[in-house]
């Protein structure tokens, strides 16, 4: 059922008075009952459940909220799908519920549902390797294709290619903004954001208008963590937001997994530090599923082993599975410069190698 302007204007006025957080709204709610009856209570009321200060600033009177609920109500008559969910509503998605932190609003567009059904979360690197780009799409794909509602944060890298991968299972997959619902961020992933939330969702907690704030991107990824059974992590720095996901994820109570890289990358020691932390070291998607008790397809019979072909290619096998440079192949290979360069690319036009940044070369496989 649609909310009302008045008790909008009652969650917005308990989230927008200064000082007051998520964990003192949730105590005010829990012992009153409804932000309209939080809005009506005497000082007497509210003085001992969050002290002098909060509850002077609880009896105030603002026209931020005015404001704050005409840009909501806008936004909510200004397309299709749109909703918001409070935290006593039915609709509230119950693995968020469990979580330590639940926010007291959502907004979504698209099909709310998604958010109640089974998820995996799927992030990592802003900047990826071609091989963590193209893991993050097969991870999506066969998650999508397993049944789970693959959720990540929509950023460049590793977010935008596991988002990638579910629609191109046509599974549903939820986008989680740091920003406000009516913002994408990064602006290049504006027409994936439009086909997500044609087939999935996009949530956020913050108002309409909310620009992309550094501060409110680490908040966002307990929302990522909550809504989802477990994490996969590939590719991640050691400083990383993907990291923090993990955490969140962990102290909820949920699995994390991460997928190990090479030990030269930077992007994979996030991941080998996750490892020896206790997640669990995932290759495929199948063990993913296999772990959360999914519908993962038994893998198929061992193959007898065979010769190499005839025509296999020694360049790849020089290369490796770790970036490498120029000088480094040619000592591997003692191929002179011009036939190596042209070697490695009509590889790069197959897409079997991927040229980084740096001029390295990577050998890309398929997960």
């Amino acid at each position: 059922m649609p909310i009302d302007a008045d008790e909008l204007g009652a969650w917005l006025r308990l989230l927008l008075v200064p000082g007051v957080g998520r964990q003192a709204a949730r105590r005010l709610l829990q012992a009153l009952g409804s932000p309209q009856a939080v809005a009506a209570a005497p000082g007497d009321q509210l003085r001992p459940l969050v002290g002098d200060k909060l509850a002077a600033a609880l009896l105030q009177d603002s026209d931020d909220w005015t404001r704050a609920r005409d840009s909501v109500l806008a936004w909510l008559q200004g397309g299709t799908q749109r909703q918001v969910i409070t935290l006593g509503d039915p609709a509230y998605p119950p693995a968020l519920l469990e979580s330590p932190d639940p926010p007291l609003l959502l907004y979504v567009q698209g099909e709310a549902r998604h958010l109640s059904a089974r998820a995996v979360a799927v992030v990592g690197s802003r900047r990826p390797t071609a091989q963590g780009r193209d893991n993050a799409h097969a991870f999506g794909q066969a998650l999508g294709a397993a049944g789970y509602v693959v959720v990540s944060g929509l950023a460049q890298g590793i977010d935008g290619a596991a988002h990638e991968g579910a629609l191109a299972a046509g599974a549903p997959t939820v986008a989680v903004l740091g920003t406000g619902p009516d913002r994408v961020y990064p602006p290049q992933h504006l027409e994936l954001a439009r086909r997500i939330a044609a087939q999935g969702a996009l949530l956020s907690e913050y108002l309409p208008g909310t620009p992309p704030l550094a501060e409110n991107f680490p908040p966002r990824n307990r929302l990522i963590a909550g809504l989802c059974l477990g994490t996969v992590v590939i590719e991640a720095a050691l400083r990383s937001g993907s990291l923090i996901t993990a955490r969140l994820a962990n102290e909820a109570g949920r699995e994390v997994f991460a997928v190990p890289g090479s030990i030269h990358a930077a992007q994979s020691r996030g991941c080998h530090a996750l490892i020896r932390e206790g997640a669990h070291l995932v290759e495929s998607a199948a063990e993913v599923l296999a772990e959360l008790g999914g519908t993962a397809m038994p893998p198929p019979a061992a193959a007898p082993e065979v010769p190499p072909p005839r025509d296999a290619d020694p360049l790849l096998d020089a290369l490796g599975h770790d970036p490498i440079g120029l000088d480094g192949l040619q000592a591997r290979t003692g191929l002179p410069t011009p036939t190596l360069l042209a070697r490695l690319l009509e590889l790069e036009l197959d897409g079997q190698v991927a040229r980084l940044p740096g001029g390295l070369f990577q050998r890309r496989v398929r997960a």
